[in-house]
C-alpha cells in the first residue's frame, strides 16, 4: 500500500501545503498541522490495475490526491482542492514547475454556488442538530417498550406504568392477546389469582415484556377460553422507532464527538460548535468573493470576526440568522456574476495529459541518465 512516506522517497510530489487554519489565518497555538498535496503515480500503476486516488495518513490530517483525481475535484469546483490552489506562499512546501498553471483563477466557475454555500448550508444543519443534542440531551437511561405503551381508560387514556402503579399490579401478572385487525392494539388481562404482585400466578401469563431492557416488543400469553380482558394496551411503536433512532444517533453522537471542541462549545457558554460555526461564515463570505470578484481568498481578512465566533462571542441565534441571510446574498450574487457556469473541462484535460506526460518524461530522462555508460 502507497504511504505518503513513499511519494517523498519516490519523488512522487507535485505540490504539497499546510492547510487549515494555518492557511487561513485563524490558527491557534494549539491549531493542528494539516498537511494536503498532489502527487503522479509511478508510470506502470498508473496503466496498470492499481490506480490509487488519494493517500492519507492515519487521522486523515494528512491527504495526498492522485493528479487525476486531483483535476477531478477541481471540475467539481470541490473547495479543499481550491483552496489549496489559492494557499499563502508561506504555507506552500513545494510546488513542481510543473504545476505553474494550475491555479485557481483556470478553475473557478458558478459551481462554487453548490460546492461553498450548499456544504456551508450543510455546516448549519449541523449546528442546528449540535445545539438540540447539548440543550436538549437525551436522558442517560434508556427508555422501554413500555415507556410507549398506553392504557384505555373510560374515553382516554394512561401510560402502562400509571396504570399499573394505581391498582398496585405489576407488569407480570399481566396477559395480551391481539385484537384482531387492529394493528399494535392488545387486550389486556389480569391474573387475580397471584398470591402476591410480583408472583406469577394460576392463569401463567407472560407478563408484557420478555425482557424489559432488551425486548423491542410487548410480549403476548396464552389466555384461557373465558377470561375477560380488563382493558385495552395501544403500543406506539412508531413513537418507540423514532426514539430509538434518535438514542442512537445521540450515543454515536457522543462517541464520535471531538473532546476538545466539544469542552470549548460548553465552556463559551453559548452551546453551539464555535469551530463549525467559523467554518459556516469563512465558506460564505469566500462563495461571495468568488461569486463577486472572481477571486478565491484563502487567508482571511476577516480572521478577527472568525475568531470572535470561535471564542463563542455570538449568540447562536443572531449567526443562524446572518448566515441564512448571507446564503440568500451569495445566490444572488452568483446568479449576477460573470464566472462561467462550469470551468473549462477541455482545458482540464489537456493541463492533465500535459503535466503526467512531461512528469514520467522526465522521469525516464533521469533513470536514462543514471544508467551507467556502455563499454
Amino acid at each position: 500500500m502507497l504511504t505518503i512516506a513513499d511519494l517523498r522517497r519516490q519523488n512522487l510530489l507535485l505540490f504539497e501545503v499546510v492547510s487549515g487554519s494555518r492557511a487561513y489565518g485563524t490558527d491557534l497555538p494549539h491549531s493542528d498541522r494539516d498537511l494536503k498535496g498532489v502527487f503522479v503515480l509511478p508510470e506502470a500503476d498508473f496503466f496498470g490495475l492499481d490506480y490509487v486516488p488519494q493517500v492519507a495518513n492515519e487521522t486523515n490530517d494528512e491527504v495526498f490526491y492522485e493528479l487525476r483525481r486531483f483535476v477531478e475535484l477541481l471540475l467539481k469546483n470541490n473547495p479543499t482542492a481550491l483552496e489549496m490552489l489559492g494557499t499563502p506562499a508561506d504555507c506552500v512546501i513545494f510546488k513542481s514547475p510543473l504545476f505553474a498553471e494550475f491555479t485557481a483563477k483556470n478553475f473557478l466557475s458558478k459551481l462554487c454556488q453548490a460546492s461553498f454555500a450548499d456544504y456551508a448550508t450543510a455546516q448549519i444543519r449541523k449546528a442546528r442538530g449540535l445545539h438540540k443534542k447539548i440543550n436538549y440531551p437525551e436522558p442517560p437511561a434508556r427508555k422501554s417498550v413500555l415507556d410507549f405503551c398506553y392504557v384505555t381508560v373510560g374515553a382516554g387514556a394512561q401510560p402502562v406504568a400509571d396504570w399499573l402503579a394505581r391498582r398496585g399490579l405489576r407488569a407480570g401478572q399481566c396477559g395480551l392477546t391481539n385484537v384482531p385487525h387492529l394493528t399494535d392494539l392488545y387486550a389486556l388481562f389480569v391474573d387475580e389469582g397471584a398470591a402476591s404482585p410480583d408472583a406469577a400466578g394460576p392463569l401463567g401469563y407472560r407478563g408484557l415484556l420478555r425482557d424489559s431492557a432488551l425486548s423491542q416488543d410487548v410480549q403476548l400469553s396464552a389466555v384461557p377460553k373465558g377470561e375477560a380482558p380488563v382493558a385495552y394496551l395501544s403500543f406506539n411503536r412508531d413513537g418507540y422507532s423514532s426514539y430509538c433512532r434518535t438514542y442512537r444517533e445521540y450515543d454515536e453522537w457522543v462517541a464520535r464527538r471531538n473532546p476538545e471542541r466539544y469542552e470549548n462549545t460548553l465552556a463559551h457558554g453559548k452551546n453551539y460548535d464555535a469551530k463549525n460555526m467559523l467554518h459556516v461564515f469563512r465558506l460564505l463570505r469566500m462563495a461571495e468573493e468568488i461569486a463577486i470578484g472572481g477571486e478565491l481568498r484563502v487567508r482571511r481578512a476577516d480572521r478577527e470576526f472568525l475568531l470572535q465566533i470561535r471564542r463563542g462571542e455570538f449568540e447562536y441565534d443572531f449567526l443562524l440568522a446572518e448566515a441564512e441571510a448571507l446564503v440568500a446574498r451569495v445566490a444572488a450574487a452568483f446568479a449576477a456574476s460573470a464566472l462561467p457556469e462550469a470551468p473549462d473541462r477541455a482545458f482540464a484535460l489537456k493541463l492533465l495529459l500535459q503535466t503526467r506526460q512531461h512528469f514520467y518524461a522526465e522521469r525516464a530522462a533521469t533513470s536514462a541518465a543514471a544508467l551507467p555508460e556502455m563499454p
